[in-house]
């Protein structure tokens, strides 16, 4: 008997609150990164109403003068107020009915500096307690990576299709072609799979902010013929297959006036849809010392590469770490069975070829660059173009294991 199952992931869109909060908080990294390499950010977002909140810990090295001991104000180098300001604006919470505006919000800035204690841990220096020189994990923690064979993007067909929606939904609302289109939206896909085999979906569901003269007849039928049957093959779409389009009836009071937003919150819309496990860790914000996000990655590449070369159908990473040590405590693979050798001999051939230390991932994948707030939306998964998504060592991998 056939094993059939339906499985749901969801993507949010840009002006959500919580995709808000996690843009702003990525353009205020990249914009310390574009400043300073070597710059260290932890930087959290908190929006409601028309305010934004920003606090964490921001450290650029090139502002600190050795001789004197001072450390110039950040304000010196980055407009945090024009960057938080211009970041809104890119969303599109720019129509005189917002009350989020990127014209008019009040921004209260509660940036200080990265704690010594956890700098000296992170830093490849010696220090004292600290038995080693290298470059540490900026925290203790665990990050999951995953890839399967199911799309082009080696990703979940659900979190894939998910994420596709709020593109061109997005792409529609910042073209103008349709007027009545607002920033705050979410999409939703669930899929039948059969022997592990996705074959149909279930149903959709879109909701999507818009102005207060649209009737939802219009919303509902431009959705599905424009967005929708636009973007989720038809093979895989059937008579049965449910639309719920702005099921409320009426979603015009939407973005940080309706919810507030938080840095963090959308961690399983960033990585798999739920499909692969989570560590529990938020990405945005932090700079790539931070395990948390660059383990994260690295996980992802080391996935993607072992699905690519044709070792696996699907496989799963684990990694640990403790702050500043300069090695992981655990590194696992797990193939879901569908290892085409051991994985015994996958993992063999991962720590072969690819190093999880801090210092080599960051080293590996190029990332102490202003490269993150093109991560934010959509999934930091999937996306061509990312250091992570390229399959550059599949070969390498293919030797290991003979």
């Amino acid at each position: 008997m056939a094993n059939s199952f339906v499985f749901s992931s969801e993507s949010v869109g840009e002006g959500h609150p919580d995709k808000v909060s996690d843009f702003i908080s990525d353009s205020v990294l990249d914009a310390c990164l574009a400043v300073d390499r070597s710059a260290r950010v932890a930087c959290e977002t908190f929006v409601k109403s028309n305010v934004v909140v920003v606090g964490g810990e921001i450290t650029i090295p090139k502002l600190q003068d050795k001789k004197t001991g001072r450390t110039k104000p950040i304000e010196e180098v980055i407009n945090v107020g024009k960057v938080i300001r211009d970041a809104i604006r890119e969303i599109g919470y720019v129509n005189d009915d917002d009350v989020f505006h990127a014209d008019t919000v009040f921004i209260n800035n509660y940036l200080t500096a990265q704690s010594a204690d956890i700098a000296q841990g992170v830093d490849a220096r010696k220090a004292e307690g600290k038995k080693h020189a290298e470059q540490g994990a900026g925290d203790q923690g665990l990050m999951f990576g995953f890839a399967c064979n199911e799309t082009p993007e080696l990703m979940p067909t659900p979190i894939i299709l998910a994420h596709n929606l709020g593109k061109v939904l997005t792409a529609v609302r910042k073209s103008g072609k349709v007027k009545w289109l607002r920033p705050d939206a979410k999409s939703q896909v669930s899929i039948r799979y059969v022997d592990g085999k996705p074959v149909e979906v279930v149903n959709v569901v879109i909701s999507t902010q818009h102005t207060a003269d649209v009737r939802h007849a219009e919303i509902e039928d431009y959705l599905i013929k424009h967005i929708i049957k636009k973007v989720i093959p038809a093979s895989l779409l059937t008579k049965r297959t449910e639309y719920l389009i702005n099921p409320t009836g009426r979603f015009v009071i939407g973005g940080p006036q309706g919810d507030s937003g938080l840095t963090g919150r959308k961690i399983i819309v960033d990585t798999y849809g739920g499909w692969g496990r989570h560590g529990g860790g938020a990405f945005s914000g932090k700079d790539p010392s931070k395990v948390d996000r660059s383990a994260a990655y690295m996980c992802r590449w080391v996935a993607k590469n072992i699905v690519a070369a044709g070792l696996a159908d699907a496989v799963e990473l684990q990694v640990a770490y403790a702050i500043g040590h300069p090695e992981p405590v655990s590194v696992y693979v797990d193939t879901k069975g569908t290892g085409r050798v051991s994985d015994e001999k996958i993992s063999a051939a991962v720590t072969k070829v690819f190093s999880f230390k801090p210092a080599a991932i960051v080293a590996q994948l190029d990332l102490l660059r202003p490269i993150y707030r093109q991560t934010t939306n959509y999934g930091h998964f999937g996306k061509a173009g990312l250091p992570w998504e390229q399959t550059n060592k599949v070969a390498a991998l293919r030797a290991a294991v003979k």
